[in-house]
């Protein structure tokens, strides 16, 4: 796939942020968006804005990518309305912040079921339309959280790695299988978007200030520069894009000191706890 011009494009998590972004972005590229989110007042907003900026149509849902039955009637009804789908990109994500031995089940399944099951269902209910067009391509959200472990993200690490590694075996699969449908998995670094202070918290962690330390520390690149990097990267039919500095620094940090770079982020995470700022987010 070489352009964006005149095809169906399917965005989750499209309320705001690298959603928002990566819908308005290919909105200017001639696409028709199909966009949802559990948000309707800021799904409403990126809609508004897509079709401001040239999308041929725009089609907004409520969708709760966690529940599979209303997955499955989404997509049947999204590919019945267009007639067909090229792309999708899974981004509906959310964080959880507290070392493992604090968090509650309840919190954990939560992630698990945004994160990675809202992945699969995606994939698995579009798929087949994707081979289908005959030039699909299917653009999954991991995290530099899923090239590096961080204390105090035990679950968003777990669920970012699970994205990961399932894009990268479905890449293959489709490769040996000589279906024609790429695959891109995302890793982005610090972006200014709302998932830390959307986050669940362990009990003890001061989530306020992790949320500001993400925010003020972390989060350095605009969601609009991240979603140009990310479209190009599909159409130059990238399998990983990594977005920004950050992203690029910790995964050739990671490679360069193999395991022991859990004993250097350790002693960074006691200094953070020290100072009770906590660890933040990246999406």
């Amino acid at each position: 796939m070489r352009t964006l011009d005149g095809k169906v494009v399917v965005v989750t998590g499209a309320a705001s942020g690298i959603g928002r972004a990566l819908a308005v972005a290919a909105a200017r590229r001639g696409s028709l968006l199909a966009i949802s989110d559990v948000d309707e007042v800021g799904l409403a907003e990126t809609a508004r804005l897509a079709a401001a900026a040239g999308a041929r149509e725009v089609r907004a849902d409520r969708l709760d990518v966690r529940d599979r039955a209303a997955y499955t009637d989404y997509a049947e009804a999204v590919a019945a309305h267009f007639g067909r789908v090229e792309v999708l990109v899974n981004n509906a994500g959310v964080a959880l912040s507290g070392d493992l031995l604090d968090l509650e089940y309840d919190d954990l399944e939560w992630i698990v079921a945004t994160n990675f099951w809202g992945v699969v269902h995606g994939t698995k209910e579009f798929l087949p339309h994707l081979i289908a067009s005959g030039e699909g391509h299917l653009v999954t959200m991991s995290s530099i959280f899923g090239l590096m472990s961080m204390p105090g993200q035990s679950a968003y690490n777990a669920t970012k790695y699970a994205v990961r590694g399932l894009s990268e075996a479905l890449r293959a699969e489709l490769l040996a299988a000589g279906h024609p449908v790429g695959v891109t998995v995302v890793h982005p670094g610090g972006i200014k978007t709302a998932i830390a202070r959307n986050a669940r918290s362990a009990a003890g962690v001061d989530h306020d200030e992790a949320a500001r330390a993400f925010d003020e520390d972390l989060a350095r690149m605009e969601p609009e520069r991240a979603a140009e990097i990310i479209l190009r990267g599909v159409l130059a039919g990238k399998a990983r894009v990594l977005v920004g500095a950050d992203a690029h620094l910790l995964h050739h940090a990671a490679k360069l000191l193999g395991s022991r770079y859990q004993d250097v982020l350790a002693r960074r995470a006691r200094r953070l706890r020290a100072r009770g700022s906590g660890v933040g987010t990246s999406r």
